[in-house]
């Protein structure tokens, strides 16, 4: 694969093709058959999490992203998906955590969220390890999310789900990405020193 480099000016790279690791995801993804209980595991440090399959878009390995001014540390910068800007959330800083390390492994997971206003949808991009597999989770499987113990906020959670004799954090998506509480974020970095304009986010709208 040809590797992407920034482009010049305010144009954000344009995305890399879908990877070829972690094959079983992409051909879960390309089959067509997605169903409620499928999700798509993924791996942030040594703990693994997932998301229903049916937000998932597409994945692409990691190229140059273009950064953008005034963002929350969380928002790793955009790329051009076919012509289309698609911010990138760096999903370990969003769990308060260090930005994760780009690595052979690192991808961009494209997915589909509730737009700030709630009606329409918002396209994301969210930064992780390494992807895994689409796997089948039975709702039997599945147990409410906790209310203490976790190392993220207790509202991402779905629930805790088990998944080859491992349990593994389904993620309430539409609550990691918000988009209107990336807005708030940005909108408070930059309390004091900037103008209204800067302070919005077309990006995130």
């Amino acid at each position: 694969m040809t590797n992407q480099s920034a482009h010049a000016g305010s144009n954000p790279p344009a995305a890399n093709n879908i990877v070829t690791y972690g094959g079983s995801a992409v051909a879960g993804l390309q089959s067509g058959a997605a169903l409620p209980s499928q999700f798509l595991t993924f791996m942030l440090g040594e703990e693994q999490f997932a998301v229903g399959i049916l937000h998932i878009k597409e994945i692409i390995e990691y190229g140059s992203l273009a950064t953008v001014p005034m963002m929350p540390a969380c928002v790793r910068g955009v790329i051009n998906l076919r012509g289309a800007v698609v911010p990138v959330m760096d999903l370990s800083a969003r769990f308060g955590r260090n930005p994760s390390a780009i690595t052979k492994r690192s991808c961009i997971v494209i997915v589909e969220v509730e737009g700030a206003d709630g009606d329409n949808k918002q396209v994301l991009g969210m930064l992780v390890d390494a992807v895994n597999a689409v796997v089948e989770i039975a709702g039997g499987d599945i147990e409410p999310a906790p209310s203490f113990g976790t190392r993220i906020r207790p509202d991402f959670i779905a629930g805790i789900g088990k998944c080859n004799g491992k349990f593994v954090i389904l993620l309430a998506i539409d609550r990691v990405l918000s988009t209107a509480e990336v807005v708030e974020m940005a909108r408070s970095s930059v309390a004091g020193g900037a103008t209204p304009a800067m302070a919005s986010s077309p990006l995130l709208s």
